[in-house]
């Protein structure tokens, strides 16, 4: 049975692009929408009285809510709701084993407007089972399946070890939406070491270059292979890519970036490229695991 698409709802507010965006991934992969409400603060947020009657009913009128919108653009989708007895982090992390995938809004509930990213949606980011989808409140027209006059998907690739799970979501994306993709691949010069290794002094850009452009070439020869469907497009950057991806992420639909690592805080399994993404890209960001 495929899983659904789950979406943490937090107010009608900062909610409504985030459910927008997981009832057209859910109708474009047939499956049910979960919209899920977490009512329980953080430890470190909660007031000193709480009235928990009032706070979940608060949060059932806030999913009635944006389950209707969800209808409304919709019919027909099946949707489902559920108020959960946890905070959002633990609730997300719980659910994300079964999502496919876990959607969120940039800024989480107890977060300050000026922050880029809330700190909920980092964590779940850099710790769910599932990609996560990162969306920011850009309206209707720059998420809309066929609108908002962006082009298509753009996947960060390292083409010395292609992550088979971040490129099957990339394509199986840009195949269900009808979008072209774009692979972005970054080379930069190799370090020299020192007089006791084998490395040459001096490197010769276009060596290099060339080099780069093969390995990119090799990978997306295969996934043309297996998606002739999806119009696909290398781009070779020297450099490092979180740059490149978050200009790209102007006039693109959607940016997915991969994940690596064992936790060692609340965010560092997001690694520097993917974090910078998260913050500062202009569309949504999906952050897929792959290691």
């Amino acid at each position: 049975m495929a899983h659904p698409v789950i979406v943490g709802v937090d107010d009608p507010a900062s909610a409504g692009d985030a459910v927008d965006w997981a009832a057209d991934e859910a109708q474009l992969r047939g499956v049910r929408l979960h919209l899920v409400h977490a009512w329980l603060w953080e430890p470190h947020q909660a007031p000193e009285s709480l009235d928990a009657q009032a706070l979940r009913r608060a949060g059932e009128r806030v999913l009635s809510v944006m389950a209707q919108r969800a209808a409304d653009r919709h019919p027909g989708l099946e949707i489902s709701t559920g108020v959960v007895d946890s905070s959002a982090r633990a609730a997300l992390l719980a659910l994300s084993g079964a999502a496919g995938p876990l959607v969120m809004g940039a800024r989480g509930s107890g977060g300050f407007p000026g922050l880029l990213v809330g700190s909920t949606t980092l964590h779940v980011a850099a710790h769910a089972a599932s990609p996560v989808v990162v969306v920011r409140g850009l309206g209707g027209g720059a998420m809309a399946v066929g609108g908002g006059g962006r082009s298509g998907v753009v996947v960060g690739v390292d083409g010395r070890e292609p992550s088979p799970g971040l490129l099957t979501f990339a394509f199986e994306t840009a195949r269900r939406r009808s979008l072209p993709l774009t692979a972005l691949h970054t080379w930069s010069y190799p370090l020299a070491l020192g007089p006791e290794h084998a490395l040459p002094p001096v490197y010769e850009a276009g060596n290099v270059e060339a080099e780069e452009d093969r390995l990119l070439a090799g990978v997306l020869s295969d996934w043309r292979e297996r998606y002739p469907d999806v119009p696909t497009s290398g781009q070779l950057v020297r450099s490092g890519p979180a740059k490149h991806l978050v200009d790209l992420s102007r006039t693109h639909r959607l940016v997915v970036v991969g994940r690596h690592g064992e936790p060692h805080g609340p965010v560092a399994r997001l690694g520097s490229v993917s974090q910078a993404v998260v913050h500062h890209a202009h569309c949504p960001v999906v952050v897929v695991p792959v290691g």
